[in-house]
């Protein structure tokens, strides 16, 4: 199974960028590959045109290169703070690029913030666009609180609670992984 795990900040100081190094960490562990797509590193412009929307051949090479992973991917995992209650622009933008190569895919959600709610508010937001995407989100959500405190920079935890806890939302991932995969490949209605 081929997971891309996206990730969306463009702050200076990014302290999700340890989360998702986190689960990376913890999906290759679990013998899936792996990517991870940092929507800073492609640097997209405000959405004008999708990728579905370039004539074949003449998408701008960043798009052409997210394109080629997503398509790839047999899921994804979102990584995304919470800016006041909701998705941060980059993320949403970096999403709206693209559609087709999400449909029929599951996602997961790993939300974080500094405070105590773990980013909780940014995935109720993300269910609903990860849904219209053609990605729905499996049921569990791993929110992470304090997030500069809960990971080194190299993805490793720092409270034992988070490997402990990450066990079953991959469990879970794995199931819709293999579900949408096994009707993926009978064919999809569009």
């Amino acid at each position: 199974m081929n997971i891309a795990v996206i990730y969306g900040s463009n702050r200076s100081d990014r302290q999700g960028i340890k989360a998702a190094r986190f689960v990376l960490n913890q999906l290759k562990k679990r013998n899936f590959n792996t990517k991870l797509i940092d929507a800073k590193a492609y640097d997209l412009p405000f959405l004008d045109k999708m990728y579905k929307e370039y004539p074949k051949g003449e998408a701008p090479q960043s798009m052409e290169s997210i394109h080629q992973e997503l398509e790839q991917a047999d899921g994804f995992v979102i990584v995304s703070g919470e800016y006041n209650h909701s998705i941060p622009v980059i993320l949403k933008n970096f999403l709206d690029h693209f559609q087709q190569e999400y449909y029929f895919k599951p996602s997961a959600i790993v939300s974080y913030s500094a405070g105590t709610f773990g980013g909780m508010r940014v995935a109720v937001h993300l269910r609903a666009v990860l849904a219209e995407l053609g990605m729905s989100s499996i049921p569990t959500v791993f929110p992470v609180s304090a997030v500069q405190n809960s990971f080194d920079e190299q993805g490793v935890a720092l409270n034992e609670y988070y490997n402990k806890r990450v066990v079953r939302f991959i469990d879970e991932f794995e199931r819709y992984l293999f579900a949408y995969k096994t009707q993926r490949e009978k064919g999809v209605p569009y």
